[in-house]
């Protein structure tokens, strides 16, 4: 009796895995969006447009990838700039067909309330759009945000925390379960030496190397990336990285180096995926 139990207990596994890997779906990734106080930049309207689009080609849901808006260069005196960027920001999610997926960038964070910001200025960003850092399913793929805006030493980090949460995350992971990252500052990128002929670890977090090998064990298949504005892909050890251009593209004012305004969608098919940077047709207002 335990070893027909048994067997059957492998065969609803086995099924159950099989329904899994047979899912289809689609997302779409819109990172530095950007959207600002300044009218004249009409980011508004283009960030509507870009969602418009994505609402067009079927996909499950839409995750973003760093600098929704633009409020880390705002005083204790704008606050309430600040803060209606973020309401109006909101407001434009909440009125898409499709939920929402948010990734904390550099621009997201505001620092003018000293302490009350939270300790990387991140606290304003959650009281609108949730957690700066954590995970969620999707039919059978996990999907892990971070937090590569955090400092350590002046640098772009995940710090000691984050890092515990992340081991805790990846030890309730099946081996075999397919694994999205999401992550502003990237952890690979060719932006410096190909503009500007040098290397640096400025816009890359500097611990990138012992996070991405916290995923050694584990069956991570796409890390996605923001902050450049370019779109790269750089494939290592089976893992594929997609910096994904931006949806503002050079700040709402025109393609950067070569890069149009634009949103990455990405199609899943079981355990497998393929993607696109769809330019969504963006024309500056000038």
């Amino acid at each position: 009796m335990m070893k027909k139990t048994f067997v059957l207990s492998i065969v609803f596994l086995l099924n159950s895995w099989a329904a899994i890997s047979q899912e289809k779906f689609s997302f779409a990734f819109l990172t530095d969006i950007h959207m600002n106080a300044h009218p004249a930049s009409n980011s508004a309207a283009g960030f509507k447009q870009a969602i418009g689009r994505v609402e067009a080609t079927g996909a499950d849901f839409i995750l973003t990838g760093g600098d929704n808006v633009d409020v880390d260069g705002l005083k204790a005196d704008r606050k309430e700039v600040a803060k209606q960027l973020y309401r109006d920001y909101k407001a434009i999610t909440e009125a898409s067909r499709l939920p929402f997926y948010f990734t904390i960038g550099n621009h997201d964070r505001y620092c003018g309330d000293g302490e009350k910001s939270g300790t990387y200025g991140e606290k304003l960003f959650e009281s609108f759009l949730g957690d700066s850092y954590y995970s969620f399913t999707h039919k059978g793929w996990r999907f892990i945000v971070l937090n590569s805006v955090q400092i350590c030493d002046g640098k772009y980090c995940i710090d000691d925390a984050q890092r515990q949460w992340l081991a805790d995350l990846l030890a309730q992971t099946p081996a075999n379960k397919p694994i999205v990252v999401s992550t502003h500052v990237p952890f690979l990128s060719l932006y410096y030496p190909v503009l500007e002929g040098k290397y640096t670890n400025a816009d890359t977090f500097v611990n990138q190397k012992e996070i991405f090998d916290m995923f050694g064990a584990h069956n991570l298949k796409l890390v996605l990336q923001g902050h450049q504005h370019l779109y790269e892909e750089i494939k290592v050890k089976g893992v594929q990285f997609i910096t994904a251009g931006a949806v503002s593209a050079n700040w709402w004012g025109g393609a950067f180096h070569g890069t149009e305004e634009g949103f990455l969608k990405v199609d899943i098919a079981g355990d497998d995926f393929d993607w696109e940077y769809v330019d969504y047709g963006w024309e500056v207002a000038r």
